[in-house]
């Protein structure tokens, strides 16, 4: 990097301190978490696909896709249950919430059951938010190392205090404006790479003639219950359309966006966005790793220059891997773009980390003041509530970098990782909700003994979960299924529960109780989302016959 590249940086940071200020008026719990109900569509939109497609994604997808053993293309089957998942929200989920005039989800699930039942679910969700974003940060601040030759301590501490300074001013505001920016500099950053990667793939002859027919397959027709079979059509349709469904309709992160805006048409048109946006984004995402990865392949002094940074930043997983695959992108980035765009790169990545980061904060600051500050029948001031709000922000800044240490070294791709976390807990989380919403049989005490069972179980199925704590229980299930079981456990162990507990308070505040119509299927968004998840399934198909 030379002096162009450092000031595109700096520009951008100070670009972002001033955002934190010009959004630094908020009174109120309703201004500071959910930006006083005003935000469009369109900001959101692009606030929840920078939140999901993170630096991870820009970093550790094309790794998958270009180096990783038994990886490819078949990681666009993370995006089949997308629309499904869209369609459930927008029709099941949101509705409710939304109406309820909430600030933490968690705080339905009370008024649906009790105290502690929304405690369990919001430290459940607290604990595995920090846990993720400490590996994201992990990532990006070696990404940062290796590009910057800084020290990755200071680069997480660049990041972090960075993020932590314009979300704890600008409250929701900033973060979702943040986003949005964000999110137009990460795909920027992505054609360039996509650009210049295909310019030097073509002087090589082409992707398809260096890499394998296996890593262009992007459909592979298996239940996904045995090793080498992770990646089937089964699970990541099943198992997806229960990840996504929790995940942007039950987590503290995505919702927020969602009870933030105007209206219930407003959540339509952003959900709807979300649902054919991800796609063509992730596409362009994994088209990349199979182009740089040709690239590396190709070229003695490409792997060779992956190996060194492994060997140097990760001895451990050199001497046992060999490369980490997630390095291919940096390697790219420092190799073979120009100054200039190599500023913008860098940008881009910390766009990705900081548009994770200020969001996973803002919302896990949303929960802690909410759920154990805020709850009750003695309510905060204004004032109160402000300043618990923003040390909140300043302390759960602090937890994801400590995070950050403990389980960024993982030998495995982080993106796996994360997603790995955070199946153990979504389907238990994504239950609790439908249960909340239809169920009048199940009580307070049939609930939490299914969210804690479900989670303890899909613990001990996890093998990343294992590896992490350094067990292993001798069997484990692909995580993509964990979202599955895990409801399918919560819902049977509550219903069971509940049954030989029939004593048990079913509710302790009545909640308006929501009536599905099947015949909301039919209207405008939910017909489109359904037949978009029939199109990428056909391209899906086609991919290997078109790259080949």
């Amino acid at each position: 990097m030379n002096y162009i590249d450092y000031i595109i940086i700096g520009i951008y940071i100070f670009g972002f301190l001033g955002l934190g200020y010009f959004f630094k008026d908020n009174d109120n719990s309703k201004d500071y978490f959910l930006g006083g109900n005003s935000l469009g569509w369109f900001p959101l939109s692009l606030s929840t696909m920078a939140t999901q497609l993170s630096a991870i994604s820009f970093i550790s997808a094309p790794a998958f896709v270009g180096l990783k053993l038994n990886g490819g293309m078949k990681w666009l089957t993370f995006e089949l249950a997308v629309p499904l998942a869209m369609i459930f929200i927008m029709l099941v989920i949101i509705p409710p919430l939304f109406r309820s005039g909430i600030v933490s989800i968690y705080e339905f699930v009370e008024r649906r059951f009790d105290a502690s039942t929304r405690l369990i679910l919001s430290i459940v969700f607290q604990i595995s938010k920090a846990l993720g974003t400490g590996v994201m940060v992990y990532t990006i601040a070696f990404i940062l190392q290796a590009v910057l030759n800084i020290d990755f301590v200071y680069t997480i501490l660049i990041i972090s205090i960075i993020t932590i300074v314009y979300s704890w001013q600008g409250g929701m505001k900033a973060v979702v404006w943040g986003d949005a920016i964000q999110m137009i500099i990460l795909f920027a950053g992505l054609i360039i790479c996509l650009f210049y990667g295909l310019n030097l793939v073509d002087t090589n002859g082409g992707f398809s003639e260096i890499l394998s027919a296996d890593r262009l397959q992007v459909v592979d027709y298996n239940w996904g219950f045995t090793k080498g079979e992770e990646y089937g059509l089964v699970p990541m349709i099943v198992g997806g359309f229960f990840l996504y469904a929790s995940y942007y309709g039950c987590d503290q992160t995505q919702a927020q966006r969602l009870l933030s805006a105007k209206n219930e048409k407003t959540i339509r048109q952003l959900l709807l966005a979300n649902g054919l946006l991800r796609f063509p984004v992730v596409l362009v995402y994994c088209l990349m790793g199979l182009i740089v990865g040709s690239l590396a392949l190709s070229s003695t002094e490409f792997m060779n220059e992956i190996q060194l940074l492994t060997q140097n930043s990760f001895p451990e997983e050199f001497a046992k891997n060999g490369i980490k695959p997630d390095l291919m992108i940096p390697v790219f980035i420092l190799k073979y773009l120009p100054h200039g765009m190599i500023g913008i790169l860098m940008i881009g990545i910390m766009s990705a980390a900081m548009s994770s980061l200020s969001s996973t904060i803002n919302s896990l600051s949303a929960v802690t003041v909410e759920d154990f500050f805020n709850r009750g029948s003695k309510k905060l001031d204004n004032q109160q509530y402000m300043r618990i709000s923003k040390i909140s922000v300043v302390f759960w800044g602090v937890v994801c970098i400590g995070a950050a240490f403990l389980f960024g070294g993982s030998d495995s791709p982080v993106i796996e990782i994360i997603n790995a976390i955070g199946s153990v807990f979504y389907g238990p989380v994504l239950a609790t909700f439908v249960l909340a919403i239809f169920s009048r049989k199940v009580n307070a005490s049939g609930m939490k003994a299914g969210i804690i069972i479900a989670v303890l179980i899909n613990l001990m199925f996890s093998k990343t979960m294992q590896n992490m704590f350094g067990l292993d229980f001798g069997f484990s299930i692909f995580w993509m299924w964990l979202n599955f079981t895990g409801f399918i456990l919560t819902v049977m162990i509550a219903y069971i529960v509940s049954l030989l507990n029939p004593s048990a308070s079913t509710s302790t505040t009545s909640v308006e109780h929501h009536t599905f119509k099947f015949s909301d299927v039919l209207t405008k968004e939910p017909v489109i989302l359904f037949s978009f998840f029939i199109i990428i399934l056909v391209i899906c198909y086609l991919i290997p016959s078109i790259l080949s």
